[in-house]
């Protein structure tokens, strides 16, 4: 009484690898689960009370003392605190036509890198 091998799937093995899989997990779910309540169960250890060392109080206490550095605030010039409205600080928005100038020249420097074929 001997099999050979076949076309189709071998259900005798799959049904064993099946059974073998459900027994592993079922195993580690059970030791997890062990694990868990050892884990849950043990004492923790007390923490240190923590005891500030002498240096580091009288560092932070030096740095309480020691004046703070002053920021600078730059001034805003006559003319633009003239043009503003009170009660509101905008800042100056160039004028038309030097953004149009600008934008002239930009495109003649991409004129002149395309005729180098650099873009």
């Amino acid at each position: 009484n001997m099999k050979l091998g076949g076309l189709g799937p071998d259900y005798e093995a799959i049904k064993e690898k099946k059974e073998k899989l459900k027994q592993q997990k079922e195993y580690s779910r059970q030791i997890k689960e062990y694990n868990m309540k050892n884990i849950s169960v043990a004492p923790r250890l007390p923490e240190k009370p923590q005891v500030p060392s002498v240096s580091r109080r009288k560092a932070l206490d030096y740095a309480k003392k020691i004046p703070r550095p002053k920021t600078l605030i730059p001034r805003q010039s006559e003319q633009e605190v003239r043009e503003a409205p009170a009660g509101t600080s905008l800042p100056k928005i160039p004028s038309l036509e030097s953004l149009w100038d600008r934008h002239e020249k930009e495109k003649e420097i991409v004129a002149a890198f395309k005729a180098l074929h650099i873009l």
